[in-house]
């Protein structure tokens, strides 16, 4: 899609935004204080030119022409969750063909699976537990609360999570949405031996993801050693599942966590250790497809504007989430770019 397309699409997004905002915003102040409940999203079909579409779920699972989504849900989230699934659908060019892996944790399994299959009835997908007590003796705390999370470590054993029929999938955070087809996203060329696709950003100052301990200690900093690391996000990620489990890159992931718990090295949650590990020895994808940083920075969450340049998928990652100032009534500019994608059921209001 040519950039004034994508402009054109965004547009409309914007109008849409406000014509649902019309009649829904006397229901906002009050969708918290309830048990939320998400509407039902229209089903989407297949281009004609699409493969044919598995006839079951458990096919589709594990389907070689199918596109895997993997995702990690919990219920502070599961609201950015249900309109990051519906944007998907809703711009794949074969959405009947996009197989979701939800993992989550088992306390949680139960509604999160009851929720997505009322919102999606349609929807080929599957819930995977992913136990806290795997994780958690490794969790250092961080400099915001959310990132402590023991799901939020979880996308670094996705390779013995998912089913072993899988070979590629694309890795999505909850506080997001596309615009574009994942089909493109998914197609990107992972040339052997890396593991890892994302869209890179060597401009950023990756000194500034550690600590002066670690830079000062060249048993530590020497791990950068012939590569040129450049900072990525890991809410946006393609991976090769059998070169990561034949690398045992979440063995390599857990031992610089303990090293975090004997010396501070960093203080940013689940990314350094990708870093760490992956930094310099990733696949590049257009920035197109990680617009990230609307959520503003870790400590106050302010607004942002777009990076220049076309637009794929918009990621609100920092502290500031798109629902959560919709329903206090303060949303950023761009948050009107979320809220046609919200399955929200808004209370009804006779006033």
């Amino acid at each position: 899609m040519s950039g004034r397309g994508r402009i054109l699409k965004a547009l409309l997004v914007v109008a849409a935004w406000l014509v649902a905002s019309a009649g829904a915003r006397e229901g906002i102040a009050t969708a918290g204080s309830s048990k939320k409940r998400f509407k039902e999203a229209p089903q989407f079909y297949n281009s004609p030119d699409c493969p044919p579409a598995p006839p079951d779920r458990p096919s589709a699972l594990c389907s070689s022409s199918a596109v895997h989504v993997a995702m990690t849900l919990d219920s502070p989230y599961l609201r950015g969750s249900m309109a990051a699934i519906l944007s998907i659908l809703q711009h794949s060019s074969c959405p009947q063909n996009v197989a979701f892996h939800f993992v989550t944790s088992p306390s949680n399994a139960s509604r999160v699976r009851s929720a997505v299959a009322a919102s999606f009835p349609y929807l080929h997908f599957e819930t995977l537990p992913f136990n806290p007590s795997r994780v958690s003796r490794l969790i250092s705390a961080s400099i915001r609360p959310a990132l402590d999370s023991p799901l939020n470590y979880a996308r670094s054993y996705l390779p013995s999570l998912l089913p072993s029929c899988l070979s590629k999938v694309v890795y999505l955070d909850s506080d997001l949405v596309l615009v574009d087809d994942i089909a493109d996203l998914a197609s990107t060329p992972l040339p052997p031996p890396l593991v890892l696709a994302a869209p890179e950003y060597c401009n950023a100052n990756l000194t500034a993801y550690f600590t002066r301990a670690f830079w000062s200690d060249r048993r530590l900093s020497s791990a950068f050693d012939g590569r040129k690391p450049c900072y990525f996000n890991t809410g946006v990620m393609v991976i090769d599942l059998d070169r990561w489990r034949g690398g045992r890159h979440t063995e390599e992931i857990e031992r610089w966590m303990e090293v975090q718990k004997r010396v501070r090295i960093y203080e940013l949650g689940s990314l350094p250790p990708f870093l760490l590990v992956f930094g310099g020895r990733i696949a590049g994808v257009d920035h197109r497809w990680n617009q990230h940083g609307l959520g503003g920075d870790n400590y106050r969450g302010l607004c942002r504007d777009l990076h220049p340049g076309p637009v794929s998928l918009l990621h609100w990652s920092g502290k500031g989430k798109p629902w959560v100032r919709l329903d206090k009534g303060r949303p950023c500019p761009l948050d009107a770019l979320w809220a046609p994608y919200d399955l929200l059921q808004q209370p009804f209001n006779l006033d």
